[in-house]
This record gives C-alpha cells, sequence and structure tokens, in this order.
C-alpha cells in the first residue's frame, strides 16, 4: 500500500511531536518501529468536504525506515556545504560525494518507483574538471536530463542535516508526489575513471540496498554510453526501441552505421585522438574493434590514453584544455599538418584542431561542428527529396561566435534558436525540429531527429539513383548519432562523415568563415544575484540602467556584440565581447566589465 500526502486542510496541533512508525521488516516480517519528530497523523475535524481522503495507516507500510537510517549513518553528509543540483548535478570535491552519492541513490529509486519502475540513470562523473573532483548526476527514462521539479528535491534530500530529517523529507516527498514506496524501482549507474568513483559508487548502491531498488552497475563507461543504456532499456520491445541496451550494442550500433553512413567515400589522412587521459581511451579503442581496421582511409591513433595513472586525468590536454588555452596538448604536441581532435574527460565533448606550419594553430570548436553537419545534413536532404517536407534548424547559446550564426542565416537560411547555457536548454529547443542541431561552442552537441524524419528516411520510396544513396546515407546517420546527449564518438564519426562526402580538408573546413575576434571574461562582484537576464541571457533586466551602457558602449564598436551574465556556481558575472578586430574585442570586453563592476560592487 503506497504511502499518500496528508490533506493540507486536515488541522494539525500547534507544535510538533515525536511519535512513533511501525513498519515491518519485509526481510523478516518482524514489526519495527522509527520515531519521527514532526506532526503525528491528525485526528479528522468535522467538515462538510466530501472529496477529502481518509489518513492513511503509517503502520500499512512495510518499507524499512531503519535500514534507510542505519545505511545513512554509515555514509554521513560533509555538514557545512550548501550542495545544488545543477546542469551536471553535484559536481565538487570527491571527499564532500560520499554522502551526496547515498542520498542521490535515495531520490533515483523514488523517481523510478514514480515512473513506475522505469530504469534511472545515475552517472558518476566531473567530465573535464581535475582528477580529485567527482559528480553524481541522474538521467530520465529517455537518456534525457533530470526533470526540473526534480533537481530542486534532489536539492531539498542532500542538504538534510541529519539521518532522520533525511528520512523524514524522503517519506514527506512520497507522501506528497502520492509514490509508493513499496513499488517495484530500477536504477543503473556507472562512472568515469577517477580514483573516487568506486566509493561513491558503493555509497549509491548502499541507498539502493536500503530502499529496495533493483540495480545494475555498469561501472567504467562514458557519459554518453549511459544516457544510450539508459533510453535503450526503458524502450527495449516498443515501436520507439533505441538499441541492444549493452555496452556491445552501442559499438555495434556506431560502428556498423558509420560504416553504412561513408559508402565508398575516402578519408584523407589518419587522425589523432587526444583521450584527456580519461575513459573514452579504452572505450574508444574498443569501438574501434567494430570498425573494419583502415576502412576508406579511416586511420586513428590514440595518444593522452593513459588511465593507469589517474592524476593525468584532463591535465595538459583534452577538449576543455584545446578551447580555453588555444593551444595542442602540451603532452603529446602533433606534428604540422595531422589531423586532431581532443575528447574530454567523459567522452561527451569533441574539439578538432590542427597545426599549419605558416599559419599555426587551428581550431574547430562546436560552433564549427554545428555548421559542418548543417551543411551536410541540408545536402542529404535536397537529394533525398526531402527538402521542404522536413523542418531543419540550428540551436545555440548567446556564446556562439556571431560568425558562425550569420554563415548559417545567410548560407542555409536556417531558423536558428539561442538558448539559455544548459544543455538541456539546448536539447529541448532542438527537439522541435524534425532535424535539430545543436552545440555548444566548448564542443557539446549533437542531432536530434523526429520520428517524422526517421521514418522518411527509412520509408521514402526513390526515384532516382542519387536519391537512393541520400536515403541510405541519412538512414544511416540517423542510427549513428547519439539522440540523447552529446557524445563525443559518434560526433567524431559524424564528422568523418560530412568530411570524407564534402571531400574536404580541415583548413578548408575552418575557411568557410572567418570567427570574429573575442574574449571571455570573469568578474568578481558584491553579489552575483542582482544581475538577472533575459532574452536567453543575452541582456540584463537588472540591474536597472546597466543594459542601458553596456548598449551604448557596444554601439561604439564595428561588429560589436557583448553580453553579461551571473555564473551558476561562483559569485561572478561573465563577460563575452566580440567584434571585427582582436583590439576592439579586447577594449570592449573591459569596458563592459568595468560597468559590471560598477552596477555590482
Amino acid at each position: 500500500m503506497g504511502i499518500k500526502a496528508w490533506k493540507t486542510c486536515i488541522r494539525r496541533p500547534p507544535q510538533a511531536a515525536t511519535f512513533r512508525l511501525s513498519v515491518q521488516n519485509p526481510y523478516t516480517r518482524e514489526l519495527q518501529t522509527t520515531q519521527i519528530t514532526g506532526y503525528p497523523p491528525p485526528t479528522r475535524q468535522p467538515t462538510a468536504e466530501p472529496k477529502q481522503r481518509p489518513v492513511p495507516d503509517p503502520a500499512a507500510s512495510t518499507m524499512d525506515c531503519d535500514r534507510i537510517l542505519e545505511a545513512s549513518a554509515k555514509h554521513p553528509i560533509v555538514a557545512g556545504h550548501d550542495y545544488q543540483y545543477g546542469t551536471a548535478g553535484f559536481r565538487m570535491d570527491s571527499e564532500l560525494l560520499t554522502g551526496v552519492s547515498f542520498r542521490v541513490g535515495l531520490l533515483a529509486g523514488l523517481r523510478s518507483r514514480q515512473l513506475n519502475g522505469r530504469a534511472i540513470g545515475v552517472m558518476i562523473t566531473a567530465s573535464h574538471n581535475p582528477p580529485a573532483d567527482n559528480g553524481v548526476k541522474i538521467l530520465d527514462p529517455m537518456g534525457d536530463m533530470l526533470d526540473k521539479e526534480w533537481e530542486d528535491y534532489a536539492t531539498q534530500l542532500v542538504n538534510c542535516p541529519t539521518d532522520q530529517e533525511l528520512l523524514d523529507t524522503y517519506l514527506d516527498l512520497a507522501r506528497r508526489l502520492e509514490i509508493d514506496v513499496n513499488a517495484s524501482g530500477r536504477v543503473i549507474f556507472g562512472r568515469d575513471t577517477r580514483p573516487s568513483g568506486h566509493r561513491l559508487a558503493a555509497a549509491l548502491a548502499a541507498a539502493l540496498d536500503a530502499n529496495a531498488t533493483e540495480y545494475t552497475d555498469y561501472k567504467i563507461v562514458t557519459t554518453p554510453q549511459l544516457h544510450y543504456i539508459t533510453r535503450c532499456i526503458n524502450t527495449e520491445g516498443t515501436p520507439e526501441a533505441y538499441g541492444d541496451p549493452t555496452l556491445v550494442g552501442y559499438y555495434k550500433k556506431l560502428g556498423g552505421a558509420f560504416v553504412r553512413a561513408l559508402k565508398e567515400r575516402k578519408i584523407q589522412s589518419k587522425l589523432s585522438v587526444d583521450c584527456a587521459n580519461g575513459v573514452g581511451g579504452p572505450k574508444l579503442a574498443e569501438l574501434l574493434k567494430y570498425i573494419p581496421k583502415g576502412i576508406n582511409g579511416f586511420n586513428v591513433q590514440l595518444v593522452n590514453d593513459d588511465v593507469i595513472r589517474p592524476e593525468l586525468l584532463n591535465r595538459e590536454c583534452g577538449a576543455d584544455w584545446v578551447k580555453t588555452r588555444q593551444q595542442p596538448p602540451l603532452t603529446h604536441k602533433p606534428p604540422p599538418h595531422v589531423r586532431c581532435c581532443s575528447l574530454d574527460g567523459d567522452a561527451d565533448r569533441l574539439i578538432y584542431h590542427w597545426l599549419d606550419p605558416i599559419y599555426g594553430f587551428f581550431l574547430l570548436d562546436g560552433d564549427r561542428i554545428a555548421t559542418l553537419f548543417a551543411l551536410f545534413m541540408d545536402d542529404m536532404l535536397r537529394s533525398a527529396g526531402l527538402e521542404g517536407k522536413l523542418e531543419m534548424g540550428v540551436v545555440q547559446t548567446a556564446y556562439a561566435n556571431g560568425a558562425s550564426t550569420t554563415y548559417l542565416k545567410r548560407r542555409l537560411r536556417v531558423p536558428i534558436v539561442i538558448t539559455p547555457t544548459g544543455v538541456k536548454y539546448l536539447h529541448r529547443a532542438a527537439s522541435q525540429f524534425d532535424v535539430g542541431i545543436y552545440f555548444e561552442a566548448n564542443g557539446h552537441g549533437t542531432i536530434v531527429f523526429s520520428h517524422e524524419a526517421l521514418a522518411a528516411f527509412h520509408n521514402t520510396e526513390p526515384q532516382s539513383p542519387a536519391q537512393k544513396y541520400a536515403l541510405e546515407v541519412l538512414s544511416a546517420v540517423g542510427d549513428m548519432i547519439n539522440q540523447t546527449v552529446g557524445d563525443a564518438f559518434s560526433d567524431m564519426l559524424m564528422v568523418e562523415v560530412a568530411l570524407a562526402h564534402s571531400d574536404w580538408t580541415l583548413k578548408e573546413w575552418a575557411t568557410i568563415y572567418d570567427d570574429l575576434p573575442n574574449r571571455l571574461l570573469q568578474i568578481q562582484v558584491g553579489n552575483k544575484d542582482i544581475f538577472c537576464t533575459t532574452d536567453a541571457e543575452r541582456r540584463l533586466s537588472h540591474p536597472p540602467g546597466a543594459q542601458n551602457e553596456i548598449d551604448d558602449t557596444v554601439g561604439k564598436y564595428n561588429l560589436g556584440r557583448s553580453f553579461a551574465r551571473p555564473s551558476g556556481t561562483e559569485n561572478v558575472c561573465r563577460v563575452y565581447a566580440e567584434a571585427a578586430t582582436r583590439s576592439e574585442a579586447d577594449e570592449l570586453a573591459t569596458k563592459v566589465a568595468h560597468i559590471v563592476q560598477q552596477f555590482g560592487s
């Protein structure tokens, strides 16, 4: 019998009290009691309201509360910290996360029960952060990000100061959401290569044991692999089946689709892949076993793939290092002309780059990848006779280089949507198109296809060999792309397919437009919360007058654009500026930063 929420209209005693909750141990069948501080089951008052529900008898529950209390005591929360569930879940120094991981396990089990036992994913990773950090984030059944309301529940549960308050909050949440705590639940989880991952996974498993949730530990996986498996499990046996819910199924799907999408097109030269000394190294090596060696010139060399020495993770290498430092990895500097790409620590970001002996370092970031994908998909949709039948759009954030946005509008004339920063916003916006392409400049992104688009790729009757060819390529791309989340592996394969079909070198790709010079600054302020944004974080609504001064300043620069936004985690504001020349971009950024400091002091 589920625990239902007590009606708020029932009169409560004026003060909280301590009362006993009797429950039956499902393992020993013995009746156990635990004390809960709060309001006891109230006495029903006379009322004319016929719709009031009778107060449920807490003793009817068979959930083992003592089991949760005992397990929680072994995985205490570190006091004195304000834990907030953000875009990356809970991410911080790994020494603070044992109790957090335990409480996330409780919440994940509850979320599964709310969704009638569908599998919920939990990934333990800190992506591009240093090795000492880690994180815990929850995945919803389709491999997407956790529902926003449940982010708030996670924050509330993790910040409970005592084991008893944790149990009370857990039970109260179940009551309010009318979740049967004795129903079956299922959680799957995995981790990256950080040393702390095993400890955090053990804490997570302890919570799932405590609230009797079925679980599967996939051990070391990339973040996109866990997203993929989560969706596969929850769609298995349905018309929306996404694939075999195993790592082998993942490798076979991507590898086979890559071969089909490539057709007879040739890849121009070797690709050196910087794996950030993270989980991407061993997992990409596994994927390559499912792609015929040397097919159509596809030759991959893995570098920075040392997972034996965890202190090397993301050190002077990886997608974040390359993007922020605007230079190749220091740990394995490639020779000139070699095609290179970099993954991040959990293999959900991808950046391409190479060294030109004359012009120096060239970077191809998420904006460039989105543009390449849009050009390729536009060409294939036209050849397949689907132009005008399916709508394609590109989703960016305010950090996207203005030159990429202008190019997409003028060259392809596709709809461009700007969203606030955060993958969940981009993914949601991309899902509104039949072919939705989204990327952040940092290299995180993917393509989302509607059911209508996938059906058109598979079911359209070709009227010519060229149309048949394009439809077959599109069908393969639909399988190769990981639609659940940005995936460095599937994105890398997609880049190789697009370049091969265009017969482009990296230099030819890089010269389709020139990036506007830009500058990103981080400004310390007295209180970041006084800064509020609007228009997808491109304008300040508060403090009053700040945006007017920014507008006046921007108007003085050729091709000038600038915005300020508060950080979600630190007491700082970030200022982005771009202009026609490097000196103008630097000067504009400095002046806008000064405006922010004035209003934030």
